[in-house]
């Protein structure tokens, strides 16, 4: 608009200066005028020529204004384009802008829902029913919505309500900006930081590897081997992965699958168990989703790799990490895997005394004061969320907990951010 001003001004001056210039050329044109009746003596001819002149001034004055507001016609028809073109820009920047805000918003919300208020149902809402059916439907839709239900409780569908002295972590010995304390007995939230708030999860995304994965291979097949193919080893050491060291061509156990996956964070041994039990890792992360659709955390967790691999769309929260470890544990395979502190691979041709991998966060854990006993852990780093941890432990008087934190400036901090939680946050006699 205030172009558009400013183009009407510069217009007008030079209009007024053209008719000015004019108005100056028609008085010259009466004096020639003038002239010629003055001078008709001299002859018809000079008074014709005179004449012919004067006309063809006044037909080119004339095309001139016409060829002048032709051109502000069209000048102010490309003002008002111009703003209408970036009107419309703004509108589809503010509509697809307002979308991704809208969906974090509703992933915060079922966040919320999961964490429930003390003295509050667990049970998670449906088709608008929680806990029951909705009225007014008829036979047959009751028959199904009991068929589903049925199907539903065989899943287990973890969640965690808040206790009713649930507390904030605030101590200053906890240098992690994200971290959550349930009681695993009763499925209760302890304490909590940032609880419901997007981390990005790193190679703790290993422990839903390894469930996924345990759920679909039997144990009769974790002797059955897999050959490790330079597509797996090259995608490790290109995206600069922990790794176990298995080589191209080596003939791996499944079980040293497992346990490579989560003791050194072996991206090779993840893609490798990935493509053993999907045939691919995009597959596999198909079925990452879908444990996680599972578990009830569809909303606010999704996963693009089964390794860790920062990215944007690759994300959860300490809650999530929490319900993930809780299924974990349930799974005999798992708990066995993350609780090892040490392990040594089958003999291959390419490692004859095979390879021993330790899990170092529970052998660092091990002699620090914890009020109890840690007994499964697995950590993670990327740039993107820095050092976090989950582990799982029983109290003193036996009550087991799950400890996640997220956000922690190096391992060893994040070591000790754990013993705090522990030590700080865990009921005195739970």
């Amino acid at each position: 608009m205030t172009g558009s001003y400013f183009e009407d001004i510069e217009d007008g001056e030079t209009e007024n200066k053209e008719t000015e210039d004019l108005d100056s050329r028609e008085v010259e044109y009466s004096d020639d005028a003038e002239e010629i009746e003055s001078i008709e003596e001299f002859g018809e001819e000079d008074y014709r020529e005179y004449f012919a002149r004067y006309e063809e001034r006044k037909r080119i004055r004339s095309a001139r204004q016409r060829r002048m507001r032709k051109q502000r016609v069209w000048k102010r028809c490309l003002c008002l384009g111009a703003l209408g073109v970036i009107m419309g820009i703004m509108i589809m920047v503010r509509a697809l802008g307002g979308k991704p805000e809208a969906e974090e918003m509703q992933n915060r919300l079922q966040a919320v829902n999961n964490v429930q208020p003390a003295g509050g149902d667990s049970l998670r809402v449906t088709g608008g029913v929680q806990g029951g059916t909705e009225e007014g439907g008829d036979g047959a839709d009751s028959e199904i919505d009991t068929a589903a239900t049925k199907t539903n409780q065989d899943k287990p569908v973890y969640s965690f309500t808040s206790a009713p002295n649930i507390t904030g972590i605030y101590s200053e010995e906890v240098i992690s900006s994200h971290a959550i304390l349930v009681d695993e007995s009763t499925d209760t939230i302890v304490a909590a930081k940032g609880a419901d708030e997007r981390i990005y999860p790193a190679s703790m995304t290993k422990v839903l590897t390894v469930l996924v994965a345990a759920e679909q291979i039997a144990e009769e097949d974790l002797d059955d081997t897999f050959t490790m193919t330079l597509e797996i080893t090259d995608y490790a050491y290109v995206n600069d992965c922990s790794a176990v060291g298995f080589l191209d061509g080596e003939r791996v156990t499944v079980r040293d699958l497992f346990y490579g996956t989560v003791l050194p964070s072996g991206g090779d041994a993840a893609l490798g168990l990935a493509v053993y039990t999907a045939g691919s890792q995009e597959a596999f992360v198909e079925m990452m989703n879908a444990k996680l659709e599972e578990l009830g955390l569809g909303n606010s967790a999704h996963f693009t790799n089964c390794i860790g691999l920062f990215d944007e769309n690759h994300y959860c929260t300490v809650y999530d990490m929490a319900v993930i470890m809780k299924a974990a544990i349930q799974n005999d395979l798992c708990k066995e895997v993350l609780s090892a502190h040490t392990y040594t691979t089958r003999a291959t041709a390419e490692h004859p005394e095979g390879i021993t991998i330790s899990n170092w966060f529970l052998r660092k854990i091990e002699d620090k004061d914890t009020g109890g006993e840690v007994l499964c852990g697995k950590t993670g780093y990327v740039v993107q969320s820095k050092n976090c941890a989950v582990s799982y432990g029983t109290s003193a008087g036996g009550t087991p907990y799950i400890c996640v934190t997220a956000g922690s400036t190096s391992g060893w901090r994040c070591i000790y951010d754990h013993v705090e939680i522990y030590n700080r946050y865990v009921p005195t006699g739970g």
